[in-house]
């Protein structure tokens, strides 16, 4: 089977059609950020960004095709002009080792978060196979194909926070407000990079105790979140970071991929990239 034959299955499987509109293929996320569709697939690799270590991992195990969530080159749209013009030895190093092992990544964003079919419906398959294994798949509310939206059993964000790091084998997790507060509406919004002015307004009016940020800055959100927890409200930050929650939801496509490649002798692994943050804590 020829790498694009791979793709056009996997495309073929998702729902495609994102936010009302057809996902179009000239400019939605989804290219092939590096390599050579046409040639014969010797294996497959999911992992949900394709760093140093993935790609060691996939060479070691001779596959050739690698599906990511995220970007190669560390930027939306994955541009490599600018890298190629200051001659950026990182880009350099990276490139090299694709070109000598005749590795092709191609990127999986807009399709799997499009849908995946459940039952008689399609779902996000990113935030639905993350519910699942978190077992909040039966409290979502809300918009109930996109899993952004819980309404949990009470616990506390702390008791949330040691759920997730055992689950995607995370090293630490950060919290603003009380470790000890107790949550049970939960939503887990779109990027959190400056303005907050609507994800603030969701929050106070429709009383939601916990968001479940995939990034976070100091500012704006953080600060509301932190004034509310210190006049008593029920309102907290839980961070892990972006990569280390959408990882646990791209797991979902090892099993998609290996029935599309069931009939063939290619192997497919899901690789786990591992978590990026290290901490140093003050336990004084």
């Amino acid at each position: 089977m020829y790498i694009s034959q791979v793709i056009d299955k996997i495309k073929n499987y998702h729902y495609g059609i994102r936010n009302e509109q057809l996902i179009d293929d000239a400019i939605s996320k989804d290219q092939v950020l590096y390599g050579d569709i046409t040639k014969e697939c010797t294996g497959i690799v999911i992992a949900v960004w394709p760093s140093i270590e993935v790609i060691n991992q996939a060479i070691a195990k001779g596959a050739n095709l690698i599906i990511s969530h995220e970007a190669l080159f560390w930027n939306r749209g994955d541009h490599t002009g600018w890298l190629e013009q200051s001659n950026n030895k990182t880009f350099q190093q990276k490139k090299e080792l694709l070109d000598k092992y005749q590795i092709t990544v191609w990127r999986d964003h807009d399709y799997i978060h499009s849908g995946i079919p459940i039952d008689d419906h399609y779902v996000d398959g990113i935030f639905w196979k993350f519910a699942k294994v978190i077992g909040w798949d039966q409290y979502v509310i809300g918009d109930t194909s996109k899993y952004r939206e819980f309404l949990i059993p009470e616990t506390t964000v702390s008791e949330v926070a040691r759920n997730i790091m055992t689950i995607g084998g995370l090293k630490g997790s950060k919290i603003i407000g009380e470790p000890n507060t107790k949550v049970r509406k939960v939503i887990i919004p779109s990027h959190n990079l400056g303005d907050a002015k609507a994800i603030i307004t969701k929050v106070d009016k429709e009383n939601f105790d916990l968001v479940l940020a995939m990034e976070l800055i100091d500012f704006t959100l953080s600060e509301y979140v932190l004034d509310s927890n210190m006049l008593s409200q029920n309102k907290t930050i839980l961070t892990v970071g972006h990569f280390n929650l959408e990882k646990i939801g791209m797991k979902v496509m090892e099993n998609v991929v290996k029935q599309i490649v069931k009939n063939t002798d290619l192997d497919c692994s899901f690789i786990d990239s591992s978590d990026m943050y290290n901490y140093v804590m003050n336990n004084e």
